[in-house]
């Protein structure tokens, strides 16, 4: 498991593995830059969210940033093969059928 240099990793493992929850040769590797792929992910959100200021509560927060990573995986091509499967067409096609927005 890579994660960065967080001593509270450790010990959260080690918490794991003695009740059975995570098999024992899992190996912790807390090297700087070996999970930057995850990690450069958040950075495209967090442009995202910049602009509104923060939430007002958690309610919109969630909401608003289920409705970003929704968006962000429709770009990134992954919902494909589900809308092929229902019919296939764009984006916006099968926006229209889940919703019936005609637009």
């Amino acid at each position: 498991m890579n994660t960065n240099k967080n001593p509270a990793y450790g010990q959260a493992l080690a918490e794991l593995k003695a009740e059975g929850k995570v098999p024992e040769f899992v190996e912790l590797r807390q090297v700087e830059h070996l999970n930057n792929r995850l990690e450069s992910d958040h950075g495209k959100l967090k442009r995202l969210i910049r602009p509104t200021l923060g939430f007002k509560s958690m309610r919109t927060a969630a909401s608003t940033l289920k409705g970003f990573e929704i968006m962000r995986m429709f770009k990134k091509g992954q919902f494909d093969g589900w809308i092929q499967s229902v019919g296939g067409g764009t984006e916006v096609s099968f926006i229209n059928r889940l919703f019936g927005l005609h637009l």
